[in-house]
C-alpha cells in the first residue's frame, strides 16, 4: 500500500513562498495584458495618426499647387499692369493735350462770353425802358 502525503501540516514556509510566486504571476499575467491592451490602442491610435498625416500631406500639396497657380496668375496680371500702362502713357499725353487746347478755347472765350454779357445787360437795359 502507498504511504499517503500528510496533508495535516497546514501553512510552512514552502507553501507561503509557492503561494507568494503564484500571485506575482497571475499579477504580471494581469500586467501583461493591460501593457498588450494599452500597446493596441497605440497602434490604433498610430495608424489613425498616420491617416490624419497623410490627409494632411494630400492637403497641403493642394494648397501648394494653388499657390503655384495664384503666383502665375499675379505674375500674369503683372505683365498685364506693365501692358497697359505702356497703352495709357499716350492716352494720357492725348488728354493733357486736349485739356491745353480747351484751356487756350477757354482764354480765347472769356473776351467774347464778356462781350455777349455786356450786350445783353445793355439789351436788358433798353427793353425795360
Amino acid at each position: 500500500m502507498a504511504v499517503m502525503a500528510d496533508r495535516t501540516v497546514r501553512g510552512g514556509p514552502e507553501r507561503s513562498r509557492i503561494k507568494t510566486l503564484t500571485q506575482a504571476a497571475l499579477n504580471a499575467d494581469k500586467t501583461v495584458e493591460q501593457v498588450e491592451d494599452v500597446l493596441d490602442g497605440l497602434s490604433r491610435t498610430m495608424r489613425e495618426l498616420n491617416s490624419s498625416l497623410s490627409n494632411l500631406n494630400a492637403t497641403v500639396e493642394r494648397m501648394e499647387a494653388g499657390l503655384d497657380h495664384l503666383d502665375g496668375t499675379l505674375g500674369s496680371l503683372d505683365d498685364l499692369a506693365k501692358r497697359l500702362i505702356v497703352l495709357v502713357e499716350p492716352v494720357e499725353a492725348i488728354v493733357a493735350r486736349i485739356d491745353d487746347m480747351v484751356k487756350v478755347g477757354e482764354t480765347m472765350m472769356s473776351p467774347l462770353s464778356m462781350t455777349e454779357q455786356a450786350v445783353r445787360g445793355m439789351l436788358d437795359r433798353l427793353r425795360n425802358r
